[in-house]
């Protein structure tokens, strides 16, 4: 299968420079909501037959990475394009401040904790990347993990970020190599977009407690994430485990780009049953006589 043009179009190709600007929140790829809706339900029913041989094969694991403004959409895609996976082989992590036994150990531990299992899908709603894109924007919180050298914002400079997108494409790197294929998708919502959604979580009562007034003073920052995201993503994007920019301003469409993306990278996989030796085989043949014979 050969990813169609709209979605290949979202990849990040690591030799090439990426600049937001160059990506519209808007972008449809020629769908309209309800082909958007229809393509999704055959979509999310393949990926869950390639799901199943994936869980059976016991060789791959699938990283799924989100990264997104506030109210861009990561719950709701994940609920969506995840809902007709089999929860036996699936396992979603939502990161969160670390806590004080993870601030005890490098940025990357609480991560490496949470990857999924051979045969298992792995979604993590934030991820390893908050500490290139938060923490970017707030130095101060790089502090609170003590590492030697660095007890002052002034010290973190240029060359910290550096080893730190280093340690980080390391860590997927060999992640790769061990059979982990890593997806990450960055949630690309217009400053205007989220400015409609905080409107409605504060309109709307059932949704009154999505919303933090927090995420305001994240909001006035906007154009320092901007950067952030930028710059990790220059970084970062590999051959291997590149970034892929989803438009979010249409979440139809946001969901329906997800899930192809996935299905495409599971396709490549070349995933199959596993088959069974002769003797095994001999042994069901004569299983089945037996509980026929009864």
């Amino acid at each position: 299968m050969i990813m169609k043009n709209e979605f290949k179009s979202l990849i990040v190709q690591g030799d090439k420079k990426f600049s937001l600007k160059n990506h519209k929140t808007d972008f449809t790829g020629g769908y309209n909501k309800e082909k958007a809706k229809d393509a999704l339900v055959n979509s999310k029913i393949e990926l869950n037959h390639l799901q199943e041989k994936l869980y059976a094969s016991g060789k791959n694991s699938l990283l799924i990475i989100f990264q997104a403004m506030d109210a861009a959409g990561k719950d709701s895609a994940i609920e969506h394009v995840m809902s007709g996976l089999n929860p036996q082989g699936c396992q979603v992590y939502s990161f969160k401040v670390p806590t004080s036994e993870e601030y005890e150990h490098d940025f990357l531990w609480r991560h490496y904790k949470a990857l999924p299992e051979r045969g298992r899908i792995g979604i993590h709603n934030r991820s390893h990347y908050e500490n290139v894109l938060v923490c970017k924007v707030h130095p101060e919180y790089i502090l609170s993990e003590n590492i030697p050298g660095f007890a002052d914002v002034k010290k973190i400079n240029k060359s910290f970020w550096q080893q730190r997108y280093k340690s980080i494409k390391n860590f997927e790197e060999h992640l790769t190599a061990n059979g982990t294929v890593i997806i990450k998708f960055f949630l690309n919502v217009s400053k205007a977009e989220q400015k409609q959604r905080f409107l409605d979580r504060i309109e709307d009562p059932t949704k009154n407690w999505k919303f933090s007034s927090g995420d305001i003073k994240e909001r006035a920052l906007w154009d320092k994430y901007m950067e952030a995201y930028e710059h990790a993503i220059n970084e970062t994007s590999t051959t291997d485990a590149p970034w892929h920019i989803i438009p979010a301003d249409k979440k139809w469409f946001t969901r329906l780009a997800i899930s192809e993306i996935i299905v495409d990278k599971l396709k490549e996989l070349d995933l199959k049953f596993p088959v069974l030796g002769e003797g095994e085989t001999a042994k069901l043949s004569e299983t089945k006589n037996i509980l026929l014979s009864e």
